[in-house]
């Protein structure tokens, strides 16, 4: 398509990028990268995190972490699509030891960081380590918790079988549950046959979709 050939002004590439992504058309998206350099935006952020979201997308981490270790500058974003992309294929340890070093030069991990930790934890079953992440989070942070990273403690602890503390969590929080925290309880209770959780639950999703899930169990 000769897009090194062409001119763009800042934020036409960036958009282009996250469509190469969605598509995981890595060949184009090569080429675009190709035109963030040919057009002067090589140190420019949002075409430089567009970058990373798009190789991690594509499966290609050593290219993104290629252009995130090139960076001179670095945002909570960049930190969090970084994270994102190991986290998105399995590679747990490499998503603890890039939010440590985000940590330990001073960079402030916001909501979404957190959730990508957090959704790292729940699919590597590293409880210990989310529980630890999740009161960070509160305590040293200051980010108040959202459904979202409720609903990633909740899965996290359903998975192996810690169904009454993720109860417990749930009617803690302060935010309304919705169905899919819900769900996510009710798939642990069946799983680890966890009856009588089961049963609490049918009566607070009484008249949903849910409480025929819930007294199926």
């Amino acid at each position: 398509m000769g897009f090194c050939y062409k001119r763009f002004d800042c934020n036409t590439l960036p958009l282009v990028l996250k469509s190469c992504a969605g598509l995981s058309a890595l060949r184009l998206g090569q080429q675009v990268h190709g035109a963030v350099l040919v057009n002067g935006f090589g140190l420019d952020l949002r075409n430089l995190n567009a970058l990373i979201h798009m190789y991690a997308k594509c499966g290609c981490l050593v290219f993104a972490r290629k252009v995130f270790d090139g960076m001179c500058e670095r945002n909570e974003i960049t930190w969090s699509t970084m994270i994102g992309g190991y986290g998105m294929h399995g590679r747990f340890e490499e998503v603890f030891e890039m939010f440590n070093r985000m940590v330990e030069v001073g960079e402030r991990p916001d909501s979404v960081t957190f959730t990508v930790v957090l959704t790292a934890c729940s699919h590597g079953g590293f409880v210990e380590k989310g529980r630890e992440i999740f009161e960070m989070m509160k305590v040293r942070f200051g980010v108040k918790p959202e459904l979202r990273h409720y609903t990633c403690m909740v899965d996290m602890l359903g998975r192996v079988g810690f169904v009454e503390e993720a109860e417990k969590l749930i009617l803690k929080m302060d935010v309304e549950p919705d169905e899919a925290l819900w769900g996510a309880l009710l798939a642990a209770c069946k799983t680890h046959g966890k009856v009588d959780v089961a049963e609490r639950v049918a009566g607070r999703v009484c008249g949903t979709e849910l409480s025929v899930v819930a007294s199926s169990i």
